[in-house]
């Protein structure tokens, strides 16, 4: 019993943590870059704006999703008792469909929906729980 214990706490902190980093980076961007006359805050304005935007506005969106996605499914995989590439990937799987999901409710520019869901989330995931490994020998 304690090992699931351990394995489902894996998750719930990767999550957390992985969220963390993700919304810090993207609430960083928001600051270095700003988006002149909009409030981040309100998704209809984003909404409205995002097809719009240059490519150095996606700089940090695509961090906060690959580095908050790597650095929770690093956590997970490490805190897992085992079958640690699989926590990770579950974290990979958790925050894509969370890009899913931002990708419909904010839909920006083809190129970035593409890189995002392709690059960010499941690639990161593999990474982190890949690093776990060698990290727990």
């Amino acid at each position: 019993m304690k090992i699931v214990v351990r394995n489902i706490l894996a998750i719930v902190v990767g999550w957390i943590i992985g969220s963390a980093v993700n919304m810090g980076l993207i609430q960083l961007g928001y600051a270095l870059i700003p988006l002149e006359g909009i409030d981040p805050s309100d998704m209809d304005s984003l909404a409205q704006i995002m097809p719009t935007l240059d490519a150095h506005y996606f700089i940090f969106p695509f961090l906060g999703h690959a580095l908050g996605t790597f650095v929770g499914a690093l956590t997970a995989a490490l805190l897992a008792v085992n079958h640690k590439i699989k926590f990770a990937l579950a974290i990979g799987f958790l925050f894509s469909l969370g890009g899913i999901a931002v990708n419909m409710m904010l839909p920006g520019p083809l190129w970035f929906t593409i890189t995002d869901l392709l690059l960010a989330y499941i690639p990161m995931a593999w990474f982190g729980g890949t690093l776990a490994l060698r990290l727990s020998k």
